[in-house]
């Protein structure tokens, strides 16, 4: 492609993503690709890579816009992120030439509006702090109390790029041989510094289609999900529910640490996410699991109560653990999100928490830095239920070496683990 045709298609792809307000970017992009198959993987690279810089940077780039007295649009969301990123507006006129593959030519009032950018900064002193960091207005004052004086620093460490993160399949090899095996396809993998079984690669690489990824041997997860499987601490001959297992993610990594041994339930409310596990648990070499579709009306759970040694509730959440691998969720995230997920969790807690057997463990987690979800969560279950008692996470702590967060809880940012944001409670129960 030219480099007027990466453009065109860097603004075609924000528009899309634009005109899907409720749906993940990334499945956007992977739909606009697969209608394109014509774009080669460098020109894919570099065009969601500037659609991407535009969604991490829109409310600022909207507010020069809004200041030079243009409109919010992809067409000059693109042009604005590349002027204050440094280029010329002469360099801007060239790539906006029309024709078959660039974008339409700059009016003579966008090319005044784009003009008085050169020069500038994306960041403005005078912005407001829920625009400078990249938040919805309402979410700020929430994030503020989650991290006090660290709210800068942190909202930084989520406007970087997330890696590229793998979980090695021990039922299938080593780490050594899953960093051999990638390296053989010409990727380079290095250890994650907490998980045991991960690893990091930079950038995004086409890992999904080689030999290693096919045949087992690793999985894509961040290190922060590897840690929170971990804190299941799940063994061989235990029983074990995943209640909101999803595609099941979760549950391969937690497969891995019983050997493969042992029985776990893979539970969800959605049977495309439950069916969506098949493929994975036949690549990972996984047959220790089940999958159970959650019904209304549905006794499963009723004639299992009590009898788990380990139940994982990993939420539905905000997701705001996961703002820089998916930025566009700044956008989306509305506050009427949180009201209803927060009664929704406390309600799947409640269920799950009946499959605990006396001695067992409810393992609750998100992928949200919201006290809301996370340690508010808690302390209500907790008030509800005095048969359950917080193990403090040094206890339940089960990987080589000292635990990442104080205690009580894991608790993961970008900032100041590497991982996306995570928070896992284990909860005991006594009687």
């Amino acid at each position: 492609m030219t480099p007027q045709a990466r453009v065109a298609a860097a603004i075609d792809l924000v528009e899309a993503i634009t005109l899907a307000p409720r749906r993940p970017a990334d499945a956007v992009a992977n739909e606009y690709f697969r209608a394109r198959r014509f774009i080669g993987s460098g020109d894919r690279r570099s065009v969601s890579d500037r659609a991407w810089h535009v969604l991490r940077a829109q409310r600022r780039l909207g507010w020069w816009l809004e200041r030079v007295g243009m409109p919010v649009a992809p067409r000059m969301l693109v042009g604005a992120s590349l002027v204050l990123e440094g280029w010329a507006l002469s360099g801007l006129e060239q790539m906006y030439v029309g024709g078959k593959f660039g974008p339409p030519p700059l009016t003579q009032d966008e090319r005044v509006a784009l003009g008085e950018l050169e020069g500038r900064a994306l960041d403005r002193a005078e912005m407001p702090n829920a625009v400078r960091l990249e938040m919805p207005d309402w979410i700020f004052p929430r994030l503020a109390a989650r991290f006090g004086d660290a709210l800068e620093a942190e909202m930084a460490g989520m406007s970087v790029p997330a890696p590229l993160d793998l979980r090695v399949n021990i039922l299938k090899g080593t780490r050594a041989d899953a960093i051999s095996a990638l390296a053989l396809e010409g990727i380079e993998a290095i250890p994650t510094p907490i998980s045991p079984w991960g690893l990091r690669v930079a950038g995004r690489r086409p890992v999904s289609t080689g030999a290693a990824f096919q045949s087992g041997l690793v999985e894509i997860q961040d290190e922060g999900s590897q840690l929170v499987a971990a804190m299941v601490g799940a063994g061989p001959q235990m029983r074990v529910a995943d209640w909101c297992a999803g595609a099941g993610g979760k549950t391969l990594a937690m497969a891995m640490t019983m050997g493969n041994a042992g029985h776990i339930a893979a539970c969800d409310v959605h049977s495309k996410r439950l069916d969506g596990a098949v493929a994975r648990l036949r690549r990972a070499g996984v047959h220790n699991v089940e999958r159970h579709l959650i019904e209304r009306g549905d006794k499963w759970a009723k004639r299992r109560a009590g009898t788990f040694d380990r139940v994982l509730v990993d939420a539905p959440c905000t997701g705001t653990g996961t703002w820089r691998r998916n930025p566009d969720a700044r956008s989306r995230l509305v506050e009427q999100d949180v009201l209803e997920l927060v009664p929704k969790q406390a309600d799947i807690m409640e269920h799950a928490a009946r499959l605990v057997r006396i001695g067992g463990w409810l393992v609750y987690a998100t992928c949200s830095v919201l006290p809301d979800e996370n340690e508010a969560q808690v302390t209500a279950f907790l008030e509800r239920h005095p048969e359950f008692k917080l193990k403090p996470l040094s206890a339940a702590w089960s990987i080589p070496g000292e635990a990442p967060c104080p205690d009580p809880y894991l608790s993961l940012t970008p900032l100041r683990h590497g991982t996306d944001g995570f928070f896992a409670a284990v909860l005991e129960r006594l009687a």
